[in-house]
């Protein structure tokens, strides 16, 4: 069966991919084994693959692949400039260690570094890497314009806000194209810091004249416009805003911390209830016509519940059997492959197959 060609009526809710990307990005967070966390990457770049179109925002991907990579490096590089807590036995080499004054003791700048803590520094920078190459897939397959547009009308203002500022980098770099391009037409050096000099101002004075101008235009259709509430209504919404938010980040935190699996789905679940609650309130002095609005309809569901089910299968498999989640680092062991947990993590794969197939070409979309 072949998924049908994406449209208005039958695409993928942009909150549905940030939803499978944060079920991803918790099942990260719950464990160290190479193995797994691979998985994990592999899965989130085929769906991208599978499901990402031309749009200038969807090749975010490679950036955040690269990023991963140079946390990788830098993790691994100050822990053999700045040691590490784990014990280790066996010596890759010496440096000249640096002498401290009596204030920075516990602070070791050189000395002897070990292969289990060169390990450790990597599996600490993988599920590191992995949670940003998470977010990569989430900006690489959910547009944008379509996530502000769905933004409820309590956060209006400050989804104006967010499309000027994201009309403003796009911009920036079309211009910083079409100088340089211009310059080598003209003969002229594109590189070095006299270019970067010469074509600085224009760029940011022009990428600022457009993003003022999609401003102007957002105002006068209306935007921003507040109608008139009781004072109640507005203390009760911003209770249940501010409370529901505080939360959200609690639970957040609490799933992604292996010691708070116990209290961070009924936390998180709370704060996200009284969230809704505030922001449905809250969208009562912003009235407003959604033209055209995006459905959570099946695939949506689908998409969204593959992440959460790899999130939850994770989240079971550290309880129940930790090893195999963080391989031993004291004594230094090779990491394996558990069955089940991976199985658990190609359930991420169902977006490839449910999610319709972006067209060849993608429209400009409008904020």
């Amino acid at each position: 069966h072949q998924a049908p060609v994406a449209g208005r009526g039958n695409a993928v809710h942009p909150g549905a991919w940030w939803l499978w990307a944060v079920g991803l990005a918790v099942a990260a967070s719950r464990t160290t084994n190479p193995l797994l966390l691979g998985a994990l990457v592999g899965v989130a770049g085929h769906v991208v693959a599978a499901r990402r179109t031309d749009a200038p925002w969807a090749r975010s991907y490679t950036a955040f692949l690269k990023l991963g990579l140079a946390v990788v490096a830098i993790r691994v590089v100050f822990s053999v400039l700045l040691g590490s807590p784990l014990p280790g036995t066996h010596t890759l080499f010496t440096l000249p260690e640096l002498p401290l004054p009596d204030w920075a003791r516990g602070i070791r700048v050189g000395g002897r570094v070990t292969a289990e803590q060169v390990v450790f520094a990597l599996y600490d920078g993988a599920k590191l890497a992995t949670l940003l190459i998470c977010v990569g897939a989430a900006n690489a397959l959910a547009s944008p314009a379509r996530l502000l547009r769905a933004l409820p009308g309590a956060l209006y203002e400050a989804g104006v806000a967010v499309v000027v500022a994201m009309t403003f980098a796009p911009n920036l770099v079309a211009d910083i194209a079409r100088l340089r391009t211009a310059r080598r037409l003209r003969g002229r050096s594109a590189g070095g810091l006299r270019a970067v000099a010469r074509i600085g101002l224009p760029v940011l004075e022009s990428a600022l004249e457009r993003s003022v101008a999609v401003a102007a235009s957002m105002d006068a259709r209306g935007y921003g416009r507040t109608a008139r509430v009781p004072a109640a209504v507005r203390r009760t919404t911003a209770v249940c805003t501010l409370g529901g938010l505080i939360g959200v980040c609690a639970g957040t935190y609490g799933l992604l911390a292996a010691e708070g699996s116990a209290y961070g789905l009924p936390l998180l679940a709370a704060g996200l209830a009284a969230a809704v609650a505030g922001l449905r309130l809250g969208g009562r002095r912003s009235p407003r016509t959604r033209y055209r609005p995006d459905r959570f309809g099946a695939r949506s569901w689908l998409v969204a519940g593959s992440g959460a089910a790899v999130a939850a299968l994770m989240i079971a498999a550290n309880g129940w059997a930790p090893g195999a989640l963080h391989p031993s680092l004291v004594p230094l062991t090779a990491p394996e492959l558990p069955l089940w947990p991976a199985l658990a993590i190609l359930v991420g794969l169902v977006p490839a197959v449910v999610a319709p197939v972006p067209p060849r070409t993608t429209p400009e979309e409008s904020p």
